[in-house]
């Protein structure tokens, strides 16, 4: 399985982005894709997941209601929508993919961001600058 995340970049605060995860090797039919991140000095972050199974999706606390995750089944690629962003979005978003078989439908959606994240492939990161 191979990731690659694309389409960082610096916006000014209040402005937008749009990540793409283009992801080859596999058909994303039942797999949970994630995008975390790491702001410098701070620990990995779990952003947004989405199970393509049957698009249910998760968002941190932190971008509920500003970010969007979404897929184009016909591009395999999982795209992540960041409106009214903020200074304290800069990072370098990551995105990874696991097999839906190995979440387990009990945990919790933050539990399953850390399945993804141990035991999924991970892309390269794409660095997001938000400043004035």
């Amino acid at each position: 399985v191979q990731l690659q995340a694309s389409g960082g970049g610096l916006v000014q605060p209040g402005g937008s982005l749009r990540l793409a995860c283009a992801v080859s090797g596999v058909t994303l039919d039942y797999y949970g894709v994630a995008w975390f991140r790491q702001a410098p000095g701070k620990e990995r972050e779990g952003v947004s997941r989405i199970y393509t199974s049957d698009g249910t999706t998760y968002y941190a606390d932190s971008v509920k209601g500003r970010f969007a995750i979404s897929i184009d089944n016909a591009k395999n690629t999982v795209f992540l929508e960041m409106n009214n962003l903020k200074p304290e979005d800069t990072a370098v978003y990551y995105c990874a993919t696991a097999h839906e078989s190995l979440i387990s439908a009990t945990i919790t959606p933050a539990q399953a961001m850390d399945v993804i994240a141990d035991f999924g492939s991970w892309g390269q990161g794409t660095l997001v600058t938000v400043s004035s």
